[in-house]
């Protein structure tokens, strides 16, 4: 009986160190990020998890966003090379090709089983599950886009902030006069984003057919015709991008624009009270506001991938998020995090918020890519110089995407 406890013992102590070395050992994690301000930084955020979660380093790798591209091609080349990070912020619209290339880890099970799914809105799931019904993406930040008003102007003109297109157009030409335009349209680069708010908001939808259909030419016959017809635009309006967009409603060029709260501070500094934003109008088809995520996923070459998603989760989790999305710039995902948001004027994130029933993503394929790139501001600005008719542009759109 002695003998047995003596060798007890002693087979105990001796497992003890390699007890305690498999307690102490850390897993450490790469994680790819990007912020529109390159000197936010989420050390904090870090040494947080850190301390909470003392088994798991994190190796936080800031990345060039360079408009997209840099980010993203950086992120292939790695997973082409075998050295991808184990988790990585990510876009829709690089969600194809990642699936394409087998590079992004399933995290229905992970999300399913997370306490703090209940605290991100049934709207932002919708939006986040990919096209064969699983979802690779944790959503982390997100804007909605939504209309910029000179609520001062409006009231003057004893005009209503516009909620359908009746309103929108009547405020538009009212508007226009003395060297100031109704909208301010982004022609450009980017500029999808508009047409998809006034034109499949209104009558076309992203279905075959559906881009050429009566209903969809009269919509997009009636966009054209705001600045060909109606001059309710600038006359850059077929060239101008972001900048031009919103130094015109800066300057008091403009009544109407459209974009997301990363432009309310911008807007509330140059303008005050004057300024104000509601949902882009309501049409035939129940509205189209293009939704901006900003996601996390975990890369399928990763050896650690409990790790990766106990540090992505954490990120979009009540106060961790809040703090996140103070350096990012955008909007928090919880629930929770909203109700006392005080980063924007409020009337900005209610406006935000409102729009979350009607936000709508382009679908996420290769015909996509080319659309948003090359094929609609080419297009367009040919309709808008009268190179084209309305209803060939709506053809080029159709062929692209449904041959």
């Amino acid at each position: 009986m002695k003998r047995r406890h003596l060798l007890t013992t002693a087979a105990a102590l001796a497992a003890a160190p390699l007890a305690l070395a498999h307690a102490q050992k850390k897993t450490t994690i790469r994680w790819w990020y990007h912020f529109d301000d390159p000197a936010s930084n989420p050390a904090a955020l870090v040494a947080d998890f850190e301390k909470a979660n003392p088994d798991i380093t994190v190796q936080a790798e800031s990345i060039p966003w360079g408009g997209g591209a840099d980010y993203d091609n950086r992120l292939y080349a790695a997973i082409i090379a075998g050295n991808a990070p184990d988790a990585a912020m990510v876009k829709f619209n690089n969600q194809p090709r990642l699936i394409e290339m087998e590079a992004l880890a399933p995290l229905d099970s992970y999300i399913d089983g997370w306490s703090g799914k209940a605290d991100i809105a049934e709207d932002f799931w919708r939006l986040h599950r990919a096209p064969d019904g699983h979802r690779y993406y944790l959503p982390v930040q997100y804007v909605v886009l939504y209309l910029y008003c000179r609520q001062d102007w409006f009231a003057k003109a004893g005009l209503k902030l516009p909620t359908n297109f009746e309103d929108f157009t009547a405020a538009a030409q009212a508007l226009t006069g003395a060297d100031r335009w109704g909208f301010g349209l982004r022609g450009g680069a980017g500029g999808h984003d508009h047409w998809a708010s006034l034109v499949l908001g209104n009558g076309a939808k992203l279905s075959k057919g559906g881009l050429t259909s009566p209903a969809a030419l009269a919509a997009n016959k009636w966009f054209i015709e705001l600045f060909t017809q109606r001059k309710v635009f600038p006359p850059s309006a077929p060239n101008d991008g972001f900048v031009q967009t919103i130094n015109n409603m800066k300057s008091g060029r403009t009544a109407m624009t459209i974009h997301h709260i990363g432009s309310a501070n911008d807007m509330q500094a140059a303008l005050g009270d004057a300024i104000t934003a509601v949902p882009v109008p309501i049409g035939s088809t129940g509205g189209w506001s293009s939704f901006g995520d900003g996601s996390n996923a975990v890369l399928a070459q990763s050896k650690s991938r409990d790790a990766a998603w106990k540090w992505i989760s954490y990120l979009s989790t009540g106060a961790a998020n809040v703090a996140f999305n103070k350096l990012s710039g955008q909007v928090t995902v919880t629930t929770s995090g909203a109700r006392d948001w005080n980063v924007q004027p409020a009337r900005f994130l209610a406006a935000t918020t409102a729009s979350l029933k009607m936000a709508q993503v382009l679908p996420p394929t290769a015909q996509t890519a080319d659309f948003t790139r090359t094929v609609w501001p080419q297009t367009t600005q040919k309709a808008l110089l009268g190179q084209i008719t309305p209803d060939a542009m709506m053809q080029t759109f159709e062929k692209l995407y449904f041959g």
